[in-house]
């Protein structure tokens, strides 16, 4: 690794989350045990609001579409009224919830219960987003360099916008031109890119997307989009093909833009 020189048709640079600009430690154990621990009381407080009913509305669909999977739950509708009836209920909101995350399910529909419940914890300053040192600098540079920076996470837009308006470095939304998430279509799908590209109004092959995930870079790549992994701590090992079939950066200051010059 080294200095990694941008393509010179590069005008935007596509950006994951856990593990290229914010460590995986974090998700893994800061914002994941939160939903974990407090789903259950946060559903008890904000039952009656219709943000939290369209969520348990998403949920019980997504619910349907996963009856045949093993250790699928479903989710009841409430059939009378009484603390005893509503209880029942949110045990299985619960339970669905740390069903799909003990399989790491990226579905639309949990990401956004977990965005809701991510804005309580961030606002009362529960939570702050965490962010590498090297990405806050780097990105200052693209932006006077004349590139545009967007996000691309399987987290919704919503917990995307939290993380970073509420990060150890301050307010940095302001970085960023546009975020997407799965409701543009999954990571590893191909499709997906085009359609980003799409979106802002560019060719694939005008963006260059950062991410840890191999997968992701070979379907942004199918859709000729340029693409490098970023090699973080605690980031899931690459195999000798990877690390040889791949551009690898440690850190957003490896990047080389030609306007630099």
């Amino acid at each position: 690794m080294g200095a990694l020189p941008v393509p010179a048709e590069v005008r935007a640079i596509l950006l994951d989350i856990e593990g290229t600009t914010t460590p995986i430690a974090f998700v893994q154990e800061t914002l994941f045990p939160y939903i974990k621990d407090n789903v259950k009381e946060y559903l008890r407080i904000h039952w009656e609001e219709e943000e939290c009913q369209c969520d348990v509305g998403l949920l019980r669909k997504q619910a349907q579409e996963d009856s045949s999977l093993d250790g699928a739950v479903l989710i009841p509708l409430e059939s009378g009224s009484g603390e005893e009836e509503l209880e029942r209920v949110i045990q299985a909101v619960v339970d669905n919830v740390h069903w799909q995350m003990s399989l790491d399910r990226k579905t639309t529909a949990l990401k956004q219960l977990q965005g809701h419940i991510w804005r309580t914890a961030y606002a009362a300053g529960h939570v702050k987003g965490k962010i590498f040192e090297d990405v806050v600098p780097a990105i200052r540079k693209w932006r006077e360099a004349g590139m545009k920076v967007y996000i691309y996470s399987s987290g919704s837009i919503e917990a995307q916008k939290l993380l970073f308006g509420y990060s150890t470095e301050g307010d940095i939304l302001e970085l960023f031109d546009g975020h997407f998430d799965t409701t543009i279509g999954s990571k590893v799908e191909s499709e997906s890119y085009r359609r980003i590209a799409a979106s802002i109004g560019c060719a694939t092959n005008n963006i260059l997307f950062l991410t840890d995930v191999p997968r992701e870079a070979n379907a942004a790549e199918e859709a000729e989009a340029h693409v490098a992994v970023v090699i973080r701590p605690g980031n899931a090992g690459l195999t000798d093909d990877e690390k040889s079939y791949y551009s690898l950066i440690s850190s957003f200051t490896e990047l080389f833009l030609p306007s630099s010059t």
